[in-house]
């Protein structure tokens, strides 16, 4: 068999292999498109939640505000997520984050699309994708939540400005530090460097406590955005 022959019979193969990849669920391996109903059906679904940071709220609880939004209200106007940040949403993004499974991205922004609220989407002028420090980017190859937010956009009919906001601060990493810690290490991390709407849907893979979409809240309401809404895949 010539080159030219073997190459087109590998290419082929692998075109094949990742048909099939492509047509089993990523959860379970069974014949299911990217997710088999059954495994769709374990997202845990984030209701009730505080209307204001959707905190997942206790049954019967249904409509209002968690206790930290009693206290004090966020800068941002509302927050929405359809899942909590449980399995099996904390293995799919995690894989995503840290392991380049980019196809993660594909199928939850995909997913999540089907969820969206109107209200938002009717009101909403543009999504602005959370930004990744420049030196982690070029670590991690990609923004996480540039990518889950690219199917997302496409289904609201959204502009995705995924180059309106920069990270000028390559801060430590926030696991395990608590919200006033992480408030702290993220001041003066985000700066604004294009015009933007009036009207601004801030998108992120996990709202855990909230102190990154505050930080960035901010920064795009002191660049003359009138007031921003934020989406998150899951909420811790």
């Amino acid at each position: 068999m010539n080159m030219e022959r073997y190459s087109k019979v590998c290419v082929a193969g692998v075109q094949k292999a990742l048909g099939r990849l492509l047509l089993c669920c990523r959860l379970c391996g069974m014949p299911g498109h990217g997710l088999c109903a059954d495994c769709r059906a374990l997202f845990p679904v984030n209701l009730p939640a505080c209307p204001r940071c959707a905190t997942p709220m206790p049954a019967g609880t249904s409509g209002q505000p968690c206790g930290a939004c009693q206290r004090r209200l966020p800068p941002f106007a509302r927050a929405w997520s359809p899942w909590r940040y449980e399995p099996p949403l904390d293995w799919l993004l995690p894989r995503l984050k840290y392991h380049q499974a980019l196809e993660h991205a594909r199928l939850l922004g995909s997913l999540m699309a089907e969820y969206l609220p109107e209200a938002d989407v009717g009101w909403a002028e543009a999504i602005v994708p959370v930004p990744l420090h420049r030196a982690r980017l070029v670590r991690r190859g990609f923004n996480q939540a540039l990518e889950l937010a690219r199917p997302v956009a496409r289904y609201a009919g959204l502009p995705l400005l995924g180059d309106a906001v920069v990270r000028v601060r390559d801060t430590p990493a926030q696991v395990g530090l608590e919200r006033a810690a992480r408030l702290r290490n993220l001041k003066g991390s985000f700066a604004v460097r294009r015009s933007l709407p009036s009207r601004v849907l801030l998108f992120d893979d996990v709202l855990t406590t909230g102190a990154t979409a505050e930080a960035l809240t901010r920064a795009l309401l002191q660049a003359g955005v009138e007031e921003v809404r934020v989406w998150a895949v899951a909420r811790a």
